[in-house]
């Protein structure tokens, strides 16, 4: 799969950005850099400015391809969740059991990432801790219903409709099919955040992984 993936561009709606960061080593550095700082500072402690000190190159040059540090981030997390549904489609693709390819589909979405070598400019593995941390805050936002009219939530949802189909695959009189798929993406992310920050209200830990949570989740409720 990683020689696949290496051949592949994830596709980002234009509108996130001002130019294209995929265009030239700047825009890569300011991808690369801007991961690792809001890794290091959290978001709302990163500037542009911050941003510029640390890849030596005038704050004014990372305004050219992006208006605010919420479109940035918005671009990481388009970029994050178009990684995720690849690896998605190729994890699940030649699966022709319904119940484990859903199982599949949920260790893709749930599972502690490694960095992915084919990537070099973006680590997604520290792209993954910042989407734990940081993903809720760009839903969580008075302009969201404008932002989803323009497509920025877009890729995101793909991956949610992905699991829904699995799950109606598995069991079509489920009820509550995209309810138990959004509940899984959205709260994986959240177990993995209890998990390393307060242990004491979840039983994910080095022994029981999020992944193992949510498939004898579904396994329970799907049957």
């Amino acid at each position: 799969m990683q020689n696949i993936l290496s051949n592949i561009i994830i596709s980002v709606n234009d509108k996130l950005y001002v130019k294209n960061p995929e265009t030239s080593e700047l825009g890569k550095k300011i991808i690369e850099q801007s991961i690792i700082l809001i890794d290091e500072i959290g978001f709302e402690n990163f500037t542009f400015k911050k941003l510029g000190e640390k890849i030596s190159s005038n704050e004014s040059s990372i305004y050219r391809y992006f208006e605010s540090k919420h479109k940035l981030m918005l671009y990481l997390s388009s970029w994050y969740w178009g990684w995720i549904e690849y690896k998605l489609a190729f994890a699940t693709t030649n699966v022709s059991n319904p119940l484990e390819r859903l199982k599949k589909g949920i260790t893709i979405v749930t599972e502690k990432v490694e960095d992915d070598s084919t990537t070099l400019h973006i680590n997604e593995s520290i792209l993954n801790r910042i989407i734990i941390q940081e993903f809720t805050k760009t839903l969580l936002t008075k302009e969201v219903d404008e932002e989803n009219k323009e497509g920025f939530f877009l890729v995101y949802k793909r991956v949610i409709n992905r699991i829904i189909e699995m799950i109606n695959e598995v069991n079509p009189d489920y009820k509550f099919a995209k309810s138990l798929a959004s509940s899984v993406v959205e709260g994986a992310l959240h177990q993995h955040f209890l998990k390393d920050h307060l242990k004491t209200i979840t039983n994910c830990n080095e022994n029981n992984s999020p992944t193992d949570f949510y498939i004898n989740l579904i396994e329970n409720t799907l049957r």
